[in-house]
Parts: C-alpha cells; structure tokens; sequence
C-alpha cells in the first residue's frame, strides 16, 4: 500500500481527488492543511501557511508519494502591492521547501500540479501548446508555477526523488465556481449570449473527473517520471459551442446574438480590457499526444458527460438554498 500525502485537500482539485483515493484500497492517504476546515483526525496535519519556511516533517512520516495542489490561486484583480512576490512565496518557495524535505524524507515521487499558463495565455495564431512548448508565462501567477517547475526539475537531478508535472487548463466540474460557474448560471436563465459570432476559436477543458484520473496514473506509473504533461478532455470547442453545451447540459434553450468580433476588440480597447476579450474570442488548445502515449492514458469522461455532471450539481445547489 502506497502512503500518499496530499496538499490543497480541501480546494476543488483536491478535494475531489481526496474523495477518489479514499475509494482506492492500494493507498493511504494523508493530508495536509492550512487551517483546521476539516475534522482533524490521524490522518489531517495542520501546517499552516504554505511557504518557504513551513514544517512539513510530521506529515511526511513514511510518505510514498507526494501530491501538491495547494497554490496561491491566479487572482484576476490582485489588490497586493507585490502579486509576483507573494506567489513566489507560496508557489515557487513554498514548493521547493516541501519538496526538499520530501526528498530527505524518502519520498519516492512528488507530483506537482502546475498550470497551462506556464506556456502562456493564448494560441490565437500560434502553434498548439505542447509538452515539447518552451515556457512563455505572462502573468504572476503563471511565473511562479514556471519558477516552481524548474526548481523542482533541478532538485530531481541532485536527490532520487522523481518529479511529475501536470499542466492542465481551465478546470471545470461540480463545485466549480469563477466565470465557468457564472456562465452556466446565465445559461440556466435563459438570458441570450452575443456569442453567436465567436464560433471559430478553440479552447482546450479538462474536467476535474480526467485531472483526478491522470493524477492517480501518474502515482505509480513508471514511465511518469520527470516528465511533463498536459490534459485535456480531448475535444476542443469554441465560445459559442461551450455555451450550446452548457444549455444541452441544463435541458435550456440558448441564443446568441450575432454581435461582430471587431466590437469586442474596439470595446476591449476603450476599456482597456483587452486581455478579458482576448480569453473571450482567442484560442488556448493543449496537444496532448505526449500524454497519451507515454501513458496510455485516454480521458474516461467526455466533455458532454463532465458538463452534465457539472450541470447535475449546480442544479442541486440552487435548489438547496
């Protein structure tokens, strides 16, 4: 039986990924949390902040395998006077020094959850990102998961501990929350989208159902070592395709409005918010080939099953308020 420890348990990621390990009877599995959200039981250690200086060594007793998903989330309007500093010092040193003592510990593998924003926000007239892409981070927060990355990359070259890196896009499931949760709460009521002309772009998703299942591949995988992946639900689609599939999802009828793509790009400019437009009409695909061959790994949900699934939920959540 493998000991897994896992951080960033009770965030989305973590905390479906949790769930599933709990349901595999091969691993153990322990936490470790900032703040006692949880019942704290023999299983659950309370560390604190995550940076370069936090205490990892108790919960690290006889560990396997680490998995390390908490982060200092990317935060669309950060009101700190530093932001790259402050995700330094959560992503880039508070993963190193977990990584360190891992390492001392006898940890076999570390795998760490990154972000597709290391490679950059778009590849509207650009190539396909893949495994092979050189790192082009354009914000903080895609910086840090970079800088994180490379250290972690140095430090399987000085210990025997092997490093997994897993890049995934926009992540979406139940409990998802941010703008996916908005669109789907704007579709649920039927209010019309001008998405009808943002038909020609193309976005890379994964659900948390395939992230979760290509973590839990890459525990134990032997060709998984100190390498890098991106996932995705292998099949891409466009704004306006999402949107007819967030409506078929939710049994709801959709219209979008025909408005021309020159408007958001004059609009995005007037209001200086041309990177929100960029997101809206832009690509952002991941090729994920590597993955799948090094692996033989292949998504176990559709991106029509994970957005039912989604839909399933936040329904249920609006009828319990």
């Amino acid at each position: 039986m493998a000991k897994v420890l896992l951080t960033g348990a009770t965030g989305f990621v973590g905390s479906s990924l949790l769930k599933t390990l709990k349901e595999i009877e091969s691993f153990q599995v322990v936490m470790a949390i900032r703040k006692t959200r949880v019942a704290v039981d023999s299983s659950t250690f309370v560390v604190g902040d995550i940076d370069g200086a936090t205490d990892f060594s108790t919960a690290l007793t006889d560990v396997d395998v680490v998995i390390h998903c908490a982060a200092r989330a990317h935060v669309m309007c950060d009101d700190v006077a530093d932001p790259l500093d402050e995700y330094r010092r959560v992503n880039v040193a508070g993963t190193l020094n977990l990584a360190q003592q891992a390492a001392k510990c006898g940890v076999k593998r570390f795998i760490f959850i990154s972000s597709i924003k290391v490679n950059g926000e778009s590849t509207t007239n650009s190539p396909i990102f893949s495994a092979s892409s050189l790192p082009a981070p354009l914000d903080p927060y895609g910086q840090s998961k970079a800088e994180a990355e490379q250290a972690l990359l140095e430090l399987s070259q000085e210990t025997k501990m092997e490093v997994v890196i897993i890049r995934p896009p926009l992540v979406y499931g139940p409990a998802v929350k941010a703008n996916f949760a908005s669109l789907f709460n704007i579709v649920s009521r039927g209010i019309p989208f001008p998405f009808a002309c943002i038909c020609n772009n193309k976005r890379s998703l994964v659900s948390v159902t395939n992230l979760v299942d290509l973590i839990i591949t890459c525990i134990d995988h032997p060709k998984a070592a100190n390498q890098i992946f991106l996932v995705s639900d292998d099949h891409d689609i466009s704004t306006s395709e999402m949107v007819r599939e967030m409506a078929t999802a939710l049994e709801k009828p959709t219209w979008q409005i025909p408005v021309p793509l020159w408007c958001y790009t004059l609009a995005g400019k007037l209001f200086s918010k041309s990177d929100i437009v960029d997101r809206l009409t832009g690509s952002l695909q991941v090729d994920i080939t590597h993955t799948k061959e090094t692996l033989g790994w292949t998504p176990k949900e559709t991106l029509q099953e994970g957005f039912k699934k989604t839909a399933v939920a936040f329904i249920k959540s609006k009828s319990s308020r």
